[in-house]
């Protein structure tokens, strides 16, 4: 075998310096790639990205670092604002999302071929939506929910084979949802709520089996639910209230507890769900899946059986729910006679599915809330945490005395109800004992063993925080909230088996603020007197005051939705803030979702339209708003700013008072309101300012 001859190694007094050669020649060979790849901008890129800054900001207010001598890979402060590039310099994402954009979306964007995520929601982009947008072969996430789109959704967006996260909602689109959709293969998510669609839901997204999470809620769809639909083996939320929904819902959905809703579909029935009454052979033979028409009589909205008011007996160790079994004998006598009604008529089901047409309905119904999903990292590949749903340990933050994120045991045992006796004050959550219901949460009015009235609040966890750990951090917050003029957080309770977590709140006899607005003069007995006014303001402003301060273990805190309605008044009538901090447990679609009633009344501070934030100095605006209800007595006070800064006292005031009032009083407060309500946000005082305004 031949021999090698290995050179011998350089002489000692020559080896650093061909070391350094050799690294000198291997960084200049590094950055002689780095600059290739990342040197000039794709003239095709930038002239896309040039035609879509003149799209999407026609009045170049906002886009004003888009040049076209720039360079959007350019990096450290030199490149495109919201757009970044992936190693080989050409533009993978863009994010926009909140800028204020009022313009509309450009084919153009179709040329950013290496593009894996697109965020323009949360702006005011009207137009279509480009079917352009399909060749975007490569695009993860479409956000284009929160604006003003309007047309149908485009059939070719089916053509998008690695969309992993669809967001049209809370726009104007209308016609029906394409079958083509049915196409997308890896999408997890498909947002279309809130919009103007029509038609009935497309039994091809039953073949997207990696879909976790749909919500089609807040639209104007009719027929049945697809039982494809409901076989999805990874789906965890599925909402469909307030639409035109009618038939048989599929029995597999049970699996889903509180991730199905359905609430608003007057036409739904079945078995398993304790809302929906049982179905007739009238539905079962007539369940309009398409329907062609509508007549006068099926719009009419159906009212949903109210749970019984269950008689708990409640002693110190368990509650007794017979009941439940006896409605189970009448259950299951019923689905007996049902099942040789399904079978006489499940051919006739089969043909009449089979031979009607998906023809839309002109009927329109638009839902303005708002939502802030934020995009997920660039190279990132699953779907955004906002979105996922679903908890590693099915849900019980709490379970096996697990505490994390610094949230002590003592703490969560000092607070902690177990689900019985939630069950036992409530009644088994008795539609008696309903407080009220929002879009996230009902509130039940409870008793516990030992007598005392409570609020209960029941948050589903479709509702909740994705991640477990922030839910916790939010949890722990509320434990920290401590002030006389919060409602004060008695304890909590998280149910695996029921998908809900359960806040225990004292209970405030007198209901909220807005009962005391807008009362006619023959209700004394709602009539504020003066000094009750004025003290209920300075109650209000202590409160959020504590909130914004950093004490007493506390962080500071942003109310984020001050309102009337979130101002409770207890037997004394003392002011207690209502749901402070209750948004570090929400998600964030959910979160912003509630804001449709505040924006309508007023309270939103001018700049939240523009930045999509809330700070203190919103709360402070909030604040002047509810100081101008009170004095004035109404719900609504745009109009009656003027008559503040006019100083027109007897306009002012509340006319049901009859003069009873301390002008200085009244005219200092109605100061104080025209300070808080200032446009600029930097001519608002913090809140420990008006305090020693309000004291003095």
């Amino acid at each position: 075998m031949g021999s090698t001859s290995i050179p011998p190694p350089p002489p000692p007094h020559l080896l650093l310096p061909t070391l350094f050669l050799l690294c000198l020649s291997l960084l200049t060979n590094q950055y002689h790639s780095s600059t290739a790849a990342l040197g000039a901008a794709d003239p095709s890129e930038l002239r896309a990205l040039m035609e879509l800054k003149s799209s999407l900001d026609p009045e170049g207010r906002v886009l004003s670092s888009w040049m076209a001598e720039g360079d959007p890979c350019a990096g450290a402060g030199g490149g495109f604002e919201g757009v970044a590039c992936d190693g080989h310099g050409k533009v993978a994402n863009i994010s926009l999302q909140g800028k204020g954009l009022s313009g509309s979306i450009s084919p153009a964007v179709s040329q950013l071929r290496s593009l894996s995520g697109l965020y323009l929601h949360y702006n005011a982009l009207a137009g279509v939506v480009p079917p352009e947008i399909a060749d975007l072969a490569s695009l993860l996430d479409l956000y284009l929910n929160v604006n003003n789109l309007s047309g149908t959704i485009p059939e070719e967006i089916g053509n998008m084979a690695s969309l992993q996260v669809l967001q049209l909602c809370y726009n104007q689109l209308t016609g029906s949802i394409p079958t083509q959709l049915g196409l997308l293969k890896k999408l997890d998510v498909l947002a279309l709520q809130s919009n103007r669609l029509t038609g009935a839901i497309p039994a091809s997204l039953g073949d997207l089996v990696q879909l976790t999470r749909i919500d089609l809620s807040f639209n104007e769809l009719f027929g049945s639910i697809p039982v494809k639909l409901a076989q999805l083996p990874r789906l965890r939320i599925l909402d469909l209230r307030n639409n035109t929904l009618s038939g048989n819902v599929p029995s597999e959905l049970v699996r889903l507890d509180g991730g199905f809703q359905f609430g608003g579909n007057a036409g739904l029935c079945g078995v398993g769900f304790s809302t929906l009454r049982v179905c007739t052979p009238a539905d079962l033979l007539n369940p309009r899946p398409e329907p062609i028409g509508r007549d006068p009589d099926w719009l009419k909205p159906r009212e949903i059986p109210q749970s019984a008011n269950l008689t708990a007996n409640c002693d110190d160790t368990r509650c007794s729910n017979s009941p439940k079994s006896s409605a189970v004998g009448v259950t299951a006598g019923i689905v007996a006679v049902l099942v040789a009604v399904m079978v006489s008529g499940l051919f006739t089901v089969a043909w009449y599915r089979r031979r009607k047409q998906k023809i839309g309905s002109s009927l329109e119904i638009s839902d303005s809330r708002l939502s802030t999903d934020q995009p997920k990292e660039m190279h990132r590949k699953n779907a955004s945490p906002l979105i996922s749903l679903e908890y590693s340990n099915g849900w019980d933050p709490l379970a096996d005395g697990r505490s994390g994120v610094g949230f002590s045991q003592e703490v969560s045992q000092s607070f902690r109800f177990n689900l019985e006796e939630v069950e036992c004050a409530t009644q088994y959550f008795s539609e008696v004992n309903l407080l009220g219901r929002s879009n996230f949460a009902s509130t039940y009015k409870g008793t516990l063993r030992d007598g005392t009235v409570v609020a209960v609040k029941s948050i589903s966890k479709s509702s909740c925080k994705s991640e477990e750990a922030d839910f916790l951090k939010g949890l722990k917050l509320l434990t920290l909230l401590r002030h006389e003029n919060l409602v004060g957080l008695r304890g909590f309770c998280c149910s695996r088996g029921r998908g809900e977590c359960f806040l225990v709140y004292d209970f405030a006899a007198n209901g909220s603020l807005s009962e005391y607005l807008d009362v006619k003069p023959d209700d004394k007995g709602r009539i504020l007197e003066w000094p009750v006014r004025v003290s209920i303001i300075k109650g209000i402003g202590k409160g959020i005051e504590y909130l914004h301060s950093n004490r007493a273990k506390k962080p500071s805190l942003v109310h984020q939705n001050l309102s009337a309605e979130k101002v409770l008044i207890d037997r004394h009538f003392a002011p207690l803030l209502s749901g402070s901090g209750l948004h570090r447990l929400l998600a964030d679609d959910v979160v912003f979702s509630t804001l449709k009633g505040s924006a309508a009344m007023g309270y939103l501070a001018p700049e939240y339209t523009t930045t999509g934030r809330f700070t203190e100095k919103s709360d402070v605006y909030a604040f002047g708003v509810i100081i101008l209800q009170v004095l004035t007595g109404k719900m609504r006070v745009s109009h009656l700013r003027l008559s503040a800064e006019s100083g027109k006292l007897e306009d002012l005031v509340d006319e049901n008072l009859n003069g009873n009032f301390s002008k200085p009083e009244a005219a200092k407060l109605a100061g104080i309101a025209l300070m808080c309500t200032s446009e600029a946000p930097s001519q608002r005082p913090k809140m420990e300012l008006v305090l020693k305004e309000l004291s003095s």
